[in-house]
Order: structure tokens, then C-alpha cells, then sequence
């Protein structure tokens, strides 16, 4: 502990006090919001899934799971190329104001391709027609996903705003929930709550971005459109490459089995994913666009901070998810209202790849840093393609089990892949 108290102050003597400062604040909002984000979950899903019941909640996240194609697509990694954009031209209001639109644009165009594949989906697929308003009724929460300007507030380093604006979204969903979610029947209500929490989030996203930050919208031409694609292509093939083994297991599980085993496998992944995302996700997205910055002026410096910051979060994976891995038995009865094997033993087994993760997040974020795109994004398609099979093999052969098995050995190997491939750059 002592240890890695010392690595924390080493580490933000790094960084100008005026920037660690920004830091700092960015890196708290980011907190503040996925504690909120995940202790409303906390009260809703076992909610859910006592009212629902399994087979309703294992339809629902289904459900989601496909939905989050959707959101991946029209998302195309402007979290990430956006992001670096808008950081890199925030003295130039036109250049921002072009940039803005023309990523806009490409999004609504794709949410759009969206809407027809899934209307698609539902009406030639019987899996899929049999529940058909589930799944249009949840594509709301893609249409906010588009709308709402992540990568904006990324990008000019204002993470508070993210944070207001989806706890009030988190508000939204839970006050619906709780209101109109009575029993099994009710099991429409949840898809609806979901997208209008979601659509409210990303009109106040713009309605914010326009009157606080001055940004205007035109809509772009193909011209604008085709480069947005082009540069975000190798990232959307890197995120989408990573979905295709990590929301594709709940997808494959509902595919391979029944609503119930998905139900109780989705409620250990969503534990695990908390695990994982939380307080990680806080740190690696409020400090990119500012590690960006610092590899422009300064590549050993850069290379040097990534490091420190990766071996704080070894530190802190190494003590805290041991302890969940213990008490997985309370937190599935907490969160399920029993000690469901299924539950129990996918969480601790989806533990050890959340480990795998934690110790290997800012390698990768470093090659999106240092512009190695085309490295990051093969190492995600050729473990997504060793992945989806491997995903479908062990499902087939040993159920939830299986997924989780799985999981395991591709995020194993991907931090085997991306250590020795960082270890080779040389800023020395």
C-alpha cells in the first residue's frame, strides 16, 4: 500500500500542476459518474430480476446485447478519433464547429443504416419477430447514443458535464423503473425506460453543447462523411472486433441456450463489467485527450507516464478484485435474491479476465496515443477472429460456463499480444 501511494505522487509530479489539475477534476466527475452509473444499477437489476423473473430479464438482455451492435456502429470509435480532433483544435472555434458537424453527420447516418438493419432483423428472423417490440422499442437508447456529444465533452476535457448529464439520465431510468415495472407483464415498460432516459441524455447533451460551448450544426455532404469513415475505420474495426467477443457472449449465450441461463450469466457480467469499468474507465478516458497532448510535445515523458499509470491500476486490480472473487456468494445473493450457481461461478470466472484487463489497459490505449491504429486494431480482429469461434465452442460444450471460459483466454492473449508489442517501441 505504502508502495503504491509513493507511484501515485511520482507519477502526478508528471504532469504541470495547472494540467493536474484538470486532471484531477475530470478524473473525480468521471468517478462520481460511473459510482452513480453502477450503484443505480445496484438497485434496478436486482430489482428486475426478481419482478421480471429470469426468462423475462434474460430477454431483455438479449435484448440489449443486440442493441449494442447498433450503438457500436453508430459510436464508428469518434470516442476516440473524435475525441483527439476536438482536443487538438480547441483554440480554432471553426475548426471545431466543422469537426463537430461533420462527425454528427457521419453519426445520424449511420444510425439510420441502423434503423433498417434492424427493422430488417425483425421482420425476416422468427427469433427476433416473436418479441419484436422489445427490440424496437429499444432502439430509443441508440438514437441517444447518437445525439449525445461523448466525444465533444471528451475532447474539450469537460467530463462534468458528461457526469451531470447521465446521472440525470440514471434518475430518469430508475424513477420509471420503479413506477410502472410491477411484475412479469410489465417486462415492455423496461426497453422504453431505458431509451427515453437515454434520448433525454442526449438532447440535453446538445442543447448543451450548443448554448455553453458556442458549437454549431450543418449538415455535412458525402465529402465530409466519407473521410469521418476513413479515419475512424481502423478504431471501428478495433471496438467493433472487441464487442464481437465481449457483448457477442451474451448474445450467443441466448442464442445457444434459454432466456434463463442468459439471465443469470447477464446479471455476473454486468457485476463484472462494474468491476472492470470502475474506477478504470474514469482514469484512461479523462486522462487520453491529456496523454495525447503530451506525446505531442514530449514521446519518453508520454511513455514514461503511461507505465506509471499502468502500474497503479496492477496495483489496485491486484488488491480489490480478489476480495469480489471471495465474496461473489453475498454479492449474487444481494443482487439475484439466492445463491444461483450459474451466477456465481460466471462472475468469479469473468473476475479473472476483468484482472486481465485491468493490467493491461493504458498499453492499449497508448497505441491509439502514439498513432499505432493499425496495430491496435489488428490485434482486436485476429482476437475476435481466434474469439467467435472459440466463444461458440465452449458455449455449445459447457453453457455459461463456456462464455466465460472464453473470455478468459482472448483477453489473456490480448494482453500477452499488446505487452510485447508495446515493450518493442523505443522512446528512450
Amino acid at each position: 500500500m505504502v508502495s503504491l501511494v509513493k507511484l501515485i505522487k511520482k507519477t502526478s509530479k508528471m504532469i504541470h500542476p495547472r494540467e493536474r489539475s484538470v486532471v484531477i477534476s475530470n478524473v473525480t466527475s468521471l468517478s462520481v459518474l460511473q459510482a452513480i452509473t453502477y450503484l443505480l444499477p445496484v438497485v434496478i437489476l436486482p430489482y428486475l430480476f426478481r419482478v421480471l423473473g429470469p426468462d423475462k430479464f434474460g430477454l431483455i438482455a438479449f435484448a440489449q446485447a443486440f442493441i449494442q451492435y447498433f450503438i457500436i456502429l453508430t459510436d464508428y470509435g469518434f470516442s476516440i478519433t473524435a475525441t483527439k480532433e476536438i482536443s487538438l483544435c480547441l483554440n480554432e472555434h471553426k475548426k471545431v464547429c466543422d469537426a463537430f458537424s461533420s462527425i454528427l453527420t457521419a453519426k445520424i447516418a449511420l444510425a439510420f443504416v441502423s434503423l433498417l438493419v434492424l427493422c430488417a432483423a425483425v421482420y425476416f428472423i422468427p427469433r427476433f419477430r416473436d418479441d419484436w417490440m422489445v427490440y424496437i422499442f429499444s432502439f430509443g437508447a441508440v438514437v441517444g447514443s447518437t445525439i449525445f456529444p461523448l466525444w465533444f465533452f471528451q475532447g474539450t476535457e469537460k467530463m462534468q458535464y458528461i457526469a451531470s448529464l447521465n446521472i440525470a439520465g440514471g434518475v430518469i431510468l430508475t424513477l420509471l423503473i420503479f413506477i410502472f415495472v410491477r411484475g412479469p407483464q410489465d417486462y415492455l415498460v423496461v426497453p422504453i425506460a431505458y431509451s427515453i432516459s437515454s434520448l433525454v441524455t442526449g438532447l440535453l447533451g446538445l442543447r448543451l453543447a450548443f448554448r455553453k460551448f458556442g458549437v454549431s450544426f450543418q449538415l455535412q455532404g458525402y465529402r465530409s462523411l466519407r473521410q469521418q469513415l476513413r479515419v475512424g475505420w481502423d478504431i471501428f474495426i478495433s471496438i467493433a472486433a472487441i464487442n464481437a467477443y465481449t457483448s457477442t457472449r451474451v448474445f450467443i449465450l441466448g442464442l445457444l441456450t434459454n432466456n434463463a441461463i442468459t439471465g443469470f450469466y447477464s446479471m455476473a457480467e454486468r457485476i463484472a463489467n462494474a468491476c472492470q469499468t470502475f474506477p478504470l474507465y474514469s482514469f484512461t478516458q479523462a486522462l487520453f485527450p491529456r496523454l495525447t497532448k503530451i506525446y505531442q510535445k514530449n514521446k519518453t515523458k508520454a511513455f514514461q507516464f503511461m507505465q506509471r499509470m499502468q502500474q497503479i491500476t496492477t496495483y489496485i486490480a491486484s488488491l480489490c478484485l480478489p476480495l469480489i472473487f471471495i465474496f461473489a456468494n453475498p454479492i449474487i445473493r444481494i443482487a439475484c435474491g439466492g445463491d444461483f450457481d450459474e451466477a456465481i461461478i460466471s462472475l468469479r470466472l469473468l473476475l479473472v479476465g476483468v484482472y486481465l484487463v485491468s493490467i493491461n489497459a493504458f498499453r492499449v490505449q497508448f497505441l491509439l496515443v502514439c498513432g499505432k491504429t493499425h496495430i491496435y486494431s489488428r490485434i482486436h480482429v485476429i482476437m475476435a477472429i481466434v474469439g467467435l469461434p472459440l466463444l461458440f465452442l465452449l458455449i455449445d460444450s459447457f453453457s455459461y460456463k463456456g462464455a466465460a471460459i472464453a473470455s478468459i483466454a482472448i483477453e489473456a492473449g490480448i494482453f500477452i499480444i499488446t505487452y510485447f508489442t508495446v515493450r518493442k517501441l523505443s522512446f528512450s
